[in-house]
């Protein structure tokens, strides 16, 4: 851990701004973040992943770099997409919930993700809602209609900055959907729902303006602000949130406490699908759950893939995509298992000058990482490192403990981006086969990259191959 290294010297890109900014938390050595969780009616999608992902990242990287990390991921456990999923299924709203989270738990510790600190659920928090909602009626910012509860946009003079739009444009954008009864109901088209009466059937709780729901907004801003305080340093979700949800969550927010709510904004880039770049969606028949992918896909390597692009950046999910994190993470497991290899013969002490050029490639690995998680300059740098380590592992005499603090160092870098390496399973015979059957076709396409890797691969294994005119005979080193 690099705890000698200053803190201050970490970028980040607040949306608010729309710039980079030195990272001060409000509590030194800590981070206190809220990144807004899914909606658990469904399976979680590729762009869901995508988000768990990001800020897995950037929260590894966070404690990498020493910070104690409060990290606050919530479930939305009730709003219209569950009510209609769980008539459809004939179940309750809570059954659903349940089911989903369950799920969720399940889909992101496959991808190695760490769990929350916390995972609140908005139904947990239903009198706090409640309270929230009669603190903004009574400062004048809301009003109740018809057992409704509508926020009043207008009188929030920040309302829109977020996402850098004006508030007359958002109100004639509004305003062409006047036909509906709710924005008849509104004193303004752009006001929006803090609580919403039930229809006949539906689950609710009892309130002041009668039985109803909270909206989504203001389930957030409880939320984060209970277990985080009123003022707190990062909140991060897909940049799909921005307007209206986060936009909301600060009027709501802020009109209540009379404080700033967020520090730094973070937003990750959307997943696109296939080799045309297509939006994700149900009609387009793209839409790819996780559930789904990891029947298929190893889920080392997906992750692989997804925590090395920048998370601002767009990500194309293709399977081009995903073949070349897979070489690229063979790669990096392979140098591992060389040195782990050496580690047999190697002599007890240590090589200084190459520890000297581990440390350089980790310092440049920081000062890459801390300008924005730049973790395509950094990956670039695990790669140097692993490049290295296959280096040192060549050489006639090699020390145990230069092997050891490279493998250690490669180990702890790539934890960063959530991989983690397993010591060399010992290979079955047919599996040896089926590698020399790879490296043969590689030979043939002319691939020398890869026969040679997977050449690599097995010596480390202990596994030495012998082209002869006959084709390539293997044994296994003495």
């Amino acid at each position: 851990m690099w705890h000698e290294r200053s803190f201050g010297m970490l970028k980040v890109f607040n949306t608010m701004t729309r710039q980079k900014e030195t990272f001060e938390p409000i509590t030194p050595g800590v981070v206190n973040m809220y990144v807004c969780g899914p909606t658990v009616y469904n399976y979680i999608h590729i762009g869901n992943a995508r988000s768990a992902i990001a800020f897995d990242t950037i929260r590894r990287y966070f404690e990498y770099r020493g910070y104690q990390v409060k990290y606050v991921s919530n479930f939305t456990d009730v709003d219209d997409k569950m009510i209609n999923e769980a008539n459809k299924e004939g179940i309750t709203v809570p059954e659903l919930g349940d089911r989903f989270i369950a799920a969720f738990k399940e889909d992101t510790a496959a991808l190695n993700i760490e769990p929350a600190t916390v995972n609140p659920r908005a139904t947990e928090h239903i009198n706090e809602i409640i309270e929230f909602v009669q603190d903004l009626i009574d400062k004048d910012y809301a009003y109740p209609v018809d057992g409704d509860v509508y926020y009043r946009a207008h009188k929030f003079s920040h309302y829109g900055e977020l996402a850098h739009l004006n508030l007359d444009d958002l109100e004639e954008g509004a305003s062409q959907h006047t036909n509906d009864e709710e924005t008849a109901r509104k004193e303004d088209p752009v006001d929006f729902a803090l609580w919403k009466g039930a229809k006949p059937g539906e689950i609710s709780w009892p309130s002041p303006w009668g039985a109803g729901r909270p909206g989504w907004h203001i389930e957030c801003s409880v939320m984060s602000t209970h277990y985080l305080g009123e003022t707190f340093d990062i909140h991060g979700g897909g940049e799909d949130l921005i307007f209206p949800h986060h936009q909301n969550e600060i009027a709501q927010s802020e009109a209540k406490t009379g404080k700033t709510f967020v520090h730094y904004w973070l937003h990750n880039g959307f997943v696109t699908i296939g080799d045309d770049n297509e939006k994700m969606s149900k009609s387009l028949g793209n839409f790819v759950t996780v559930h789904d992918i990891l029947k298929t896909v190893d889920p080392q390597t997906l992750r692989f893939f997804m925590s090395t692009t920048q998370y601002r950046r767009p990500i194309q999910y293709t399977q081009q995509n995903l073949d070349t994190a897979e070489r690229n993470l063979e790669r990096l497991q392979t140098a591992y298992d060389n040195m782990g290899y050496r580690l047999k013969d190697a002599e007890a002490g240590n090589d200084p000058k190459v520890e000297q050029e581990t440390r350089q490639i980790v310092a440049d690995y920081i000062d890459a990482m801390d300008d924005d998680f730049n973790v395509q300059n950094g990956i670039a740098k695990v790669h140097e490192l692993a490049r290295l380590g296959n280096v040192y592992a060549e050489r006639p005499v090699v020390f145990a403990g230069t092997l050891d603090f490279i493998r250690q160092t490669l180990s702890d870098l790539l934890s960063v981006f959530g991989i983690k390496f397993a010591a060399a399973a010992t290979l079955d015979d047919d599996r040896i086969q089926a590698l020399i059957d790879e490296r043969l076709a590689a030979r043939k396409s002319r691939d020398f990259l890869r026969s040679d890797e997977i050449r690599e691969q097995l010596k480390s294994q202990g596994i030495i191959l012998e082209d002869t005119p006959q084709g390539t005979r293997w044994r296994k080193e003495n």
